[in-house]
């Protein structure tokens, strides 16, 4: 995913809202939704991950321009410790977001990106609710709690590692002896 600054993630949702890929966060928000978020953004497949800024509130009944504030974040370092920890102990998996402090309007903010998983590591789910209730996925500019239906995705890759082409190699490469005591050893 192309990387983008603040104050562009910003112009964003003043212009169109949240995404599939942005999501505003207040200060005021839950952890456990922020976390809902991260899981989200880890899971979705084919989405690439997605841009938390963490600092901005939402004006409920508001419309356009006038419905995202710049509040900032009044600690940055312990915003980022507690996220990073929580990210780190909450999941069946490690969770590693990219988190940068930016300004916006004189105010600190903090730039989430969240990648996405690779598909053997999917679903990230929280710990303490199993699956499926503790996995998110993030449809449209929601994350929402998988289903039964939803783990199917997850799982449909049946690809692994010995079934995997390695790239830049040739049959040249094959040691054709250890083929062939490969084949003695299987009769």
């Amino acid at each position: 995913m192309k990387s983008y600054s603040a104050q562009e993630l910003y112009n964003l949702l003043c212009e169109s809202d949240e995404s599939v890929w942005i999501e505003a966060k207040g200060e005021a928000d839950t952890n456990q939704s922020l976390m809902e978020s991260v899981c989200s953004f880890s899971n979705e497949p084919g989405l690439g991950g997605g841009y938390i800024l963490y600092g901005i509130g939402e004006h409920k009944g508001a419309t356009g321009k006038d419905r995202f504030i710049v509040e900032g974040v009044t600690d940055c370092d312990k915003a980022q410790v507690d996220i990073s920890t929580q990210c780190g102990s909450m999941f069946n998996a490690p969770a590693r977001p990219r988190i940068e402090i930016e300004q916006l309007e004189g105010k600190n903010i903090l730039k989430i990106f969240v990648p996405e998983l690779p598909s053997q590591q999917k679903p990230l789910y929280f710990q303490n609710k199993g699956l499926p209730q503790g996995a998110w996925r993030r449809i449209g500019s929601t994350d929402q709690r998988c289903t039964e239906e939803d783990l199917y995705t997850f799982y449909q890759d049946n690809t692994n590692f010995d079934s995997s082409v390695v790239k830049n190699t040739s049959f040249e490469d094959v040691d054709l002896k250890a083929v062939e005591y490969y084949r003695k050893l299987r009769k």
